[in-house]
């Protein structure tokens, strides 16, 4: 499987685009959760991360935002799809796949 390229803009075009495009700017919420003093049930999370993700299928800047991910390394919400944990899953897994040489 090849590499899919990635668009390199910087971080402040690549937020600008995911803020003017991106399909989360709709409903922010579903994609980063309750503030820090809301506790939210495990299923309700769970279901609030797969509805995310499904809107991250057909969003037209989903390689941007991926992109933006890997870089900024958030610590919370839905990426591209992704959660924190994803991304780093990811990583390890790019990281893997990368030739010495080229590393």
């Amino acid at each position: 499987m090849s590499p899919v390229p990635l668009p390199v803009l910087p971080l402040v075009d690549l937020l600008a685009r995911l803020g003017e495009q991106g399909e989360c700017r709709y409903d922010p919420d579903l994609h980063t959760g309750p503030d820090v003093f809301e506790v939210e049930p495990i299923a309700e999370r769970r279901a609030r991360v797969d509805a995310a993700k499904d809107v991250c299928e057909s969003c037209p800047v989903a390689l941007e935002c991926l992109e933006y991910a890997l870089r900024a390394n958030p610590a919370h919400g839905v990426w591209a799809g992704y959660t924190p944990r994803g991304l780093a899953a990811l990583r390890t897994q790019v990281r893997a796949e990368v030739p010495a040489e080229v590393a």
